[in-house]
């Protein structure tokens, strides 16, 4: 397999799985899982929530896509696995590093993106907020608004 079909292969398992992580978080966290959920909206300093099922849950696709990639010598399952992997990393230093400080590392605030990104989910944990079920891309106007509104303070006077 050529590096440049394995970096797409990896690239689309990581991006489909940003689809796959607000499809779960809307209809099954914030659904008929949303037992195991609803903790991780009660910010109690909490080192373990039930909420961390989720990361065994999401993990047992790329253990197995990864495995059977290996044992059966399929470098398209290999290499989905690691796309779905990588984004459990991000998924895990973004929204649990990050966003919660759940391992206290500080946020740069020069990065427009992060911030966006933040305001997104953090608004989401507000009460009765049934909106921003996306992890690592928020919805558009966050983004419009880092990114293309005129920074407090330079409007004409």
């Amino acid at each position: 397999m050529t590096w440049y079909l394995a970096t797409l292969l990896v690239l689309t398992a990581f991006f489909f799985m940003e689809f796959v992580a607000w499809f779960t978080h809307k209809y099954v966290m914030h659904g008929f899982l949303w037992v195991l959920h609803k903790d991780h909206h009660i910010r109690d300093g909490r080192k373990v929530e039930n909420n961390d099922l989720f990361a065994v849950f999401f993990a047992i696709p790329s253990i197995l896509l990864i495995l059977f990639g290996i044992m059966n010598d399929n470098p398209w399952l290999l290499y989905l696995g690691i796309g779905v992997t990588l984004y459990g990393l991000a998924y895990f230093l973004f929204h649990d590093v990050y966003v919660h400080q759940r391992i206290k590392i500080g946020r740069p605030e020069n990065n427009r993106y992060l911030r966006a990104t933040l305001k997104a989910h953090l608004e989401h944990h507000t009460p009765h907020a049934h909106y921003n079920y996306g992890f690592l891309i928020a919805p558009w106007k966050y983004y419009k608004e880092e990114f293309f509104s005129k920074p407090s303070g330079t409007e004409k006077q």
